[in-house]
């Protein structure tokens, strides 16, 4: 018999599910909109995900997390930014900043930084981004020079998220030669947050998801120990890279999350919403903006599952990345104003 292809989840797969969606419904969203407003960091509730083990679960066994797959890590993603995508980015950053560690580090440096996460409930954050190289990571300019056995580090990172509330960075700066190929031209570093040179900007105002802690890092003549390089010299960008992924599929899982929120929700006004007498769900027009948006839902799923399955069989998923509906996407299929 042919078994070689299945849309359903594994049993452990689905308590995690319903798991998620219960404490997305009973924790996140009643506190959602205070964070939203305020811009409070969510501690609280982080804590909370931490001890039902909603969080650093792709931490390996081995260094103290639950060692999940990556659609595992998918669908408890997907559950929770249903509940705010700001917490879910607060949380899901941790994913981010711990990938390159599951690429590149080796395991005297896992235990000590993967064990924080998990044995001491710290953040941790991922510093590539700077004011002039967002997607362009091969264009940043964050320098790293070595001298004996330390590294001399400077420049500036911007839009990192919990960068005020981290305990430590990855980092990614260029240690090679004007001109060299960004392959072998950038080497990645494990940075404390209290090391002397390092400061934080002050937290951004985002347009939305304000739970989620975005500030810019700067680094003035900060000596990194050699011992917190990750992998050889030049090894950087490849780490970065892989790093990448492994989280891009999650990112696509909370985008799915919140077009799911979108879809509950314009399901729910045109319910309620009543012209000419009856409930506007009941006009064509409308259903046709619902299937749409139903139709988005779907195969945006299916698309961040299977690059999460493929990450999981050992295989590079980079070409299978799609696109997923965007905030924006969703604002096209919105419901009428009253």
């Amino acid at each position: 018999t042919y078994a070689g292809m299945s849309f359903e989840l594994t049993p452990e797969q689905t308590e995690f599910q319903a798991m998620a969606r219960k404490f997305a419904a009973e924790e996140i969203i009643p506190i959602a909109a205070h964070h939203d407003k305020t811009g409070e960091f969510p501690h609280e509730v982080l804590g909370k995900m931490r001890e039902l083990g909603l969080t650093n679960g792709h931490v390996p066994e081995k260094f103290g997390g639950m060692g999940l797959d990556l659609v595992s890590c998918g669908v408890v993603a997907e559950e929770l930014a249903y509940g705010c995508t700001g917490i879910q980015t607060a949380a899901e950053a941790l994913g981010l900043a711990t990938a390159p560690l599951l690429v590149g580090a080796n395991d005297a440096q896992k235990q000590e930084y993967l064990g924080r996460l998990v044995n001491d409930g710290v953040m941790a954050a991922y510093c590539v981004t700077e004011p002039g190289a967002g997607s362009d990571v091969a264009g940043a300019k964050t320098k790293a020079v070595k001298k004996g056995d330390e590294w001399i580090l400077n420049g500036n990172k911007m839009w990192i998220t919990n960068a005020g509330v981290a305990n430590w960075y990855f980092v990614l700066a260029r240690t090679g030669e004007p001109g060299q190929s960004a392959g072998s031209a950038f080497t990645g570093f494990i940075v404390e947050r209290d090391w002397e040179g390092v400061s934080v900007g002050r937290k951004e105002w985002n347009m939305g998801q304000r739970a989620s802690d975005t500030r810019a890092v700067s680094f003035e003549d900060v000596r990194v120990p050699d011992a917190n390089r990750l992998g050889k010299g030049g090894d950087g960008f490849k780490i970065a890279m892989g790093a990448f992924d492994i989280t891009r599929p999650l990112i696509g899982a909370g985008a799915t999350g919140l077009a799911r929120r979108c879809l509950d929700e314009a399901t729910r006004y045109a319910k309620e919403r009543v012209t000419m007498g009856q409930p506007i769900v009941q006009h064509q027009a409308v259903q046709f903006m619902l299937a749409d948006m139903a139709i988005g839902v779907e195969t945006s799923r299916l698309a961040w599952q299977r690059a999460a399955w493929e990450m999981d069989q050992g295989r590079r998923n980079t070409c299978l990345l799609y696109t997923s509906p965007s905030p924006r996407d969703m604002r096209r299929s919105r419901m009428p104003s009253s």
